[in-house]
């Protein structure tokens, strides 16, 4: 593409150093493509180059790699870059993708032999700047700050949603605290370079180091003067002088590199498509080809990360996904295409569509067409439903149409006109087959359809089979929308919602708008698809041996939270409204004596004037640490730490408290209130976690906090639905630690919940080799940190930095932990071990975790997996265990037709609206399905605890 700009800026692109720095920004929630492959690196490879293409406008432009010949630096000092890690395999798989990425945008690829990318940029920046042209070396690497000259800066590219910076001469210098950035090499050549494996002078630091240059002004003039610096400095300068002046050597980066700058091989061009659609297709990355070429790509679903908190809304939050909700495909996934479908999910490129592959489709209105569809519908043994409706809240939805098909290739339609009389009259003439036992209803996301019919008074009694459910027991991670399956699954194309109401947005069309021929196909084809989709699924899931966490807890569940979701709860208008008005009093007071104390007014809401105030004006910390775009770190984790001695971060702390609570939740769940029921409803997400847990949207319940005395004031807006009620709460007893106790069988630990002792109380006594009586309270509490920290893999130094110790410490808390509860660590070995050797670890119910990196070589990478390995048995299984007591409830409930219901569930606890008649008849009933609904291995007792009253708050 033509840059028509005639300023003369070149970027010079220091290629692996940006892949790395992609590839494990999006480590912890990894993009997986249809075919397995991790496209990471790729990912954020395009992104970063895309935005330097639209935002910096760059005239030229040029990306240089290292190649795999040997250096000067290596033949010179054989350890150079010898105590890195293996690059992940992923990240070296990434490589090939990623040069056609940079050939399809008809940028030049460059690499020398004998030298490394930085010695290319470092001669090409030379040269440009001396062609009149303003140079940009595009790298994370501090050690390109030697280069840095009038026409020559350093764009470091944001990280994690922060800002780009560039770095001329001043910010180089700043950063190193040096007067010329020629300095860069004399100060690695000082202090090394750990990365690298530039040796340095030994116990020389980045401050010692600058101290010395401050006063010498170079390396050389530094070691010249050895014998003038007093105590152990002078010491270890003298020793190290070999060292530094190989170090500085290594660490100078060549600018006589055998390569020209050709002006015109730069320059930006017109791309290749072609290319660019290839590799769009092999990475199915169907949003960037849009962005990109402006065209639909028919591409091989992928995956995007998973397990992302949401807010109260449903939306994503930083660092984590949004839970998918049904499927009416006005939630299209972002990656779908036509595949052909082979053995286990292998997929070959298709393009079966509507246009292009044999049906029969028929919309069925007519009275005695409708008789004969029920009678035909009476034989079937398995039938897939499907609904179109007015909307996505289906508390909230009227019903346009419903399809059916029990034969592949065909499917039938029936409209349902906007008179809901006339609606119910045609749901009434299929009551008999909605009615049956003995059929197996089929659907994608069936929770949904079920929940439409509850509110029209019908409930499908059959055995379920959801196909949604299905490939999330078969495959845990990633998205999987019925658009995606029938790409992946069966090669073929459904018809987009979009070509029926348009994009999102306010000109986008109502169901009810389109005509009956066009919805008729489309949906008659969802009941079609996910009907052969159930066919190609079934098999899965016995050959990868999740038959039991599919039939026993996954598909029963569906009908329980379809219940609950259609329940909901009651929020108190009159209490949020009053709260609202405090939490808006105790902010403004909070505020004020925060500028009291600053002695000047500033923006509070901003982390940049609130980083100068704290440790500019206040100097609060000498050694406050800056975040990568240059502005002080303001974080809770840095608040905290400064709070208990800071009566202004205190003041601060609440501030922000205060005005969460207040918009995030205190405002927003009055508008949520469903305006039939007065109440509000839930939708929980049953298929995103990879551990099995539910999550939540419209309200999200998972964050409702819980921890801080303002926070939990929040669950008093929660009452029961009438004054004839209570709202009963239950909820497990430490029931992650019962499951690691249970599962590894270690003998003390299973013995201290035996015989009901407190299990941290248990631990520190252990731990600290002293009688349970004898426990204080700050052992407890640290022994509390490690109980819940080491299944999670947590070392010394993370329980430190959560305790505030000594890491010495910390190892000796954690090294006798490990020898009191030996059967602990072993199952944690054992755990690794049996993932390495099978590739998955599953809980007690059989849910299974695919761990693809579990073998890398790759350390940082490996170690992710192994910590999924141990710690997702132990969540998995809490979770399996709360949706089969959820399960035992429901039935129990329904067997003794209680009028009371359950209607939440949150982390380990179960909330019920209960008729006060009821409640002492409930509790042991509920408190006895909790217990008994997923016995633990070696006799550990499965606890909760229960409790009544006027409010959430009150009932816990």
């Amino acid at each position: 593409m033509e840059n028509q700009s005639n300023d003369k800026k070149v970027f010079l692109l220091d290629a692996l150093a940006l892949i790395f720095r992609a590839y494990y920004a999006l480590i912890r929630n990894p993009r997986i493509t249809s075919k397995g492959k991790n496209t990471n690196a790729q990912f954020g490879f395009i992104n970063t180059l895309l935005d330097l293409i639209n935002n910096q406008k760059p005239t030229h432009m040029a990306v240089c790699f290292d190649t795999q010949a040997p250096t000067e630096r290596h033949t010179e000092f054989t350890d150079y870059k010898a105590n890195r890690q293996e690059a992940p395999e992923d990240l070296l798989a990434a490589i090939p993708d990623i040069k056609k990425l940079i050939r399809g945008f008809n940028i030049p690829v460059l690499e020398v032999d004998g030298y490394e990318a930085d010695d290319v940029i470092g001669t090409l920046s030379k040269k440009g700047a001396a062609a009149g042209y303003e140079v940009f070396m595009v790298t994370p690497d501090k050690d390109y700050g030697q280069l840095v000259d009038g026409n020559i800066k350093i764009y470091k590219p944001g990280y994690q949603g922060g800002d780009a910076e560039i770095l001329g001469a001043k910010e180089v210098c700043e950063k190193w605290n040096i007067k010329e950035v020629h300095q860069v090499i004399d100060i690695l050549g000082l202090m090394g370079d750990a990365v690298d494996n530039i040796p340095g002078i030994a116990g020389v630091g980045e401050k010692t180091a600058a101290k010395l240059l401050a006063e010498y002004g170079t390396l050389e003039n530094v070691l010249e003067n050895a014998d003038k610096i007093k105590g152990a400095l002078g010491e270890k300068v003298r020793n190290g002088k070999n060292s530094a002046i190989l170090s500085k050597k290594l660490a100078t980066i060549i600018t006589n590199v055998p390569i020209e700058f050709h002006e015109e091989d730069f320059r930006l061009k017109e791309w290749n498509r072609d290319l660019l659609k290839e590799v769009f297709i092999e990475l199915e990355f169907k949003t960037v080809a849009k962005r990109i070429l402006g065209e639909e790509l028919s591409i091989v679903p992928g995956a995007v990360p998973q397990g992302v908190q949401t807010d109260l809304f449903g939306n994503a939050v930083e660092g984590k996904s949004k839970a998918e909700p049904k499927t009416p495909k006005a939630e299209v996934a972002e990656e779908t295409g036509d595949t052909d479908r082979a053995e286990d999910g292998d997929i070959v490129h298709a393009g079966k569509n509507i246009q292009n592959t044999a049906h029969q489709y028929r919309t069925i209105q007519e009275e005695a067409a409708i008789k004969n569809l029920v009678k035909e519908l009476l034989e079937e043994k398995e039938i897939c439903f499907d609904t179109e409706t007015t909307g996505i809240d289906a508390n909230d939805v009227e019903l346009v149409g419903m399809s059916f098909s029990f034969k592949p290739g065909e499917a039938y339609y029936i409209p349902c006109p906007a008179d809901q009389e006339a609606t119910r009259a045609i749901l009434k003439q299929f009551e008999p087959v909605f009615n049956r036992k003995d059929v197996l209803w089929i659907g994608q996301n069936l929770k949904y359809d079920m929940l439409v019919l509850k509110w029209y008074g019908y409930e499908l009694f059959g055995e379920t089979f959801d196909t949604m459910l299905a490939h999330y027991v078969i495959e845990p991670d990633g998205k999987r929308s019925m658009d995606m399956l029938s790409a992946r699954f069966l090669g073929y194309e459904p018809v987009h919602i979009e070509e029926l109401i348009g994009k999102k947005g306010k000109n986008q069309l109502n169901m009810r708008d389109v005509a009956i021929d066009k919805i008729s196909d489309y949906a008659a084809e969802d009941a079609d698809i996910t009907l052969q989709l159930k066919q190609v699924l079934s098999p899965l899931i016995k050959s990868k041996e999740v038959e039991k966490v599919f039939h026993e807890v996954e598909n029963p569940l569906a009908k329980v939270l379809m219940e609950m979701e259609y329940e909901g709860v009651k929020v108190d208008q009159d209490f949020l409204h009053e709260y609202s008005k405090e939490l808006e009093r105790e902010a403004a007071k909070a505020e004020d004596s925060v500028y009291e104390q600053a002695g000047v007014k500033f923006n509070l809401a901003s982390p940049k004037q609130l980083g100068e105030v704290l440790f500019e004006k206040l100097k609060l910390d000498p050694k406050a640490r800056k975040t990568k775009t240059g502005q002080y770190a303001t974080g809770e984790d840095v608040l905290m730490k400064l709070a208990h001695e800071n009566k202004i971060v205190e003041d601060i702390l609440a501030f922000r408290e205060l005005t969460k609570l207040k918009s995030t939740y205190v405002d927003s769940l009055p508008e949520l209130i469903n305006r039939k029921t007065g109440r509000v409803h839930t939708s929980y997400a049953q298929a995103v976690a990879v551990t099995g847990r539910l999550s939540s949207n419209n309200p999200n319940l998972q964050n409702i906090p819980i921890r801080t005395e303002r926070g939990r004031e929040i669950r008093k807006a929660f009452v029961p639905r009438d004054s004839n009620r209570v709202l009963i709460s239950a909820d497990y007893s430490q029931i992650e630690l019962r499951i690691v106790a249970g599962i590894s069988g270690d003998p003390a630990m299973c013995d201290a919940f035996k015989k009901g002792i407190d299990i941290h109380t248990a631990t520190a006594a252990k731990v600290y080799g002293v009688e349970e009586s004898a426990v204080t309270k700050e052992q407890r509490y640290k022994a509390k940190s490690v109980n819940f920290g080491i299944i999670y893999g947590q070392g010394a130094f993370g329980l430190a930095d959560n305790l505030g110790i000594s890491r010495t410490e910390a190892k000796e808390i954690i090294d006798n932990y490990k020898k009191q509860f030996a059967g602990i660590d072993t199952y944690m070995e054992s755990t690794k071990a049996f993932a390495r050797e099978n590739g998955y670890v599953q809980t007690l119910m059989g849910r299974k975790r695919w761990l693809r990196d579990i073998n890398s070589s790759n350390f940082t990478v490996r170690g992710f997996a192994e910590r999924n390995a141990i710690n997702s048995p132990i969540q998995g299984t809490a979770a399996d265990m709360i949706k089969l007591a959820m399960i035992k409830v429901y039935h129990e409930f329904r067997k003794h037709k209680f009028e009371s219901r359950m209607i939440l569930q949150v982390h380990d606890e179960l909330v019920f609206d209960a008729v006060k008649e009821e409640v002492e008849t409930i509790k042991p009933i509920i408190l006895d399905c909790m217990r008994s609904a997923l016995p633990l291995p070696n006799e550990v007792p499965v606890e909760a605890e229960i409790g009544s009253g006027i409010n959430w708050l009150e009932a816990h």
